[in-house]
């Protein structure tokens, strides 16, 4: 018979932040019949960039991560805001977090960042010929260090865990499988 989707009984909304909203769903398994209480993050669609330079070098970007109280090694990336596309907010993120852009935007999809808690989607896009163009422009709310990497290093950055994060993982699992049948320079897979 297969798994088929639960019945919600009803929603509400907890409580919440600017960013995030908190929700308790009333379900029913459609297995076993019985009622269920479950527990949804709700949170905006994000997007990740991965820019490459004509160069075949990786922009990333390296920036406190209060979660974790730590820095991290990521690429480009944060909420795609109300009214926008998910390319457009790429742009954008690219844009104000390292002052480069590029005209060639390849879309790799969207994941799931946790979809047992969460609503929402992370898209990824990969800037071709990422080139800078002015000066980054970081929120109030982001420190940030501008990296670049040769594409070949990235793979040992990431079995190293100097790029940890999960999202980024995924990206550039989608990113390599792409770049091993694309012209890097020319964004034309082969």
């Amino acid at each position: 018979m297969g798994v088929r989707p639960w019945t919600v009984l009803g929603s509400e909304r907890l409580n919440g932040t600017p960013l995030f909203g908190f929700r308790r769903d009333r379900v029913v398994s459609p297995r076993t019949g019985k009622p269920h209480d479950v527990y949804v993050l709700e949170a905006p669609n994000w997007v990740n960039v991965i820019p490459v330079t004509a160069g075949r070098e990786v922009v990333l970007v390296r920036q406190w991560r209060h979660g974790i109280r730590g820095v991290t090694l990521e690429i480009p990336g944060g909420v795609i805001e109300a009214g926008d596309d998910p390319e457009k907010a790429a742009r954008r993120e690219l844009l104000e977090e390292t002052g480069y852009g590029a005209d060639c935007w390849i879309s790799l999809g969207y994941t799931f960042p946790n979809p047992a808690i969460q609503d929402n989607r992370c898209y990824t896009f990969v800037a071709v010929n990422a080139v800078r163009r002015a000066d980054p422009s970081p929120d109030a709310m982001e420190d940030i260090e501008v990296v670049l990497h040769p594409v070949e290093r990235v793979p040992a950055l990431l079995e190293r865990g100097e790029i940890a994060h999960a999202l980024i993982v995924a990206a550039f699992g989608k990113f390599f499988r792409w770049f091993q049948g694309a012209d890097p320079v020319g964004g034309v897979p082969s």
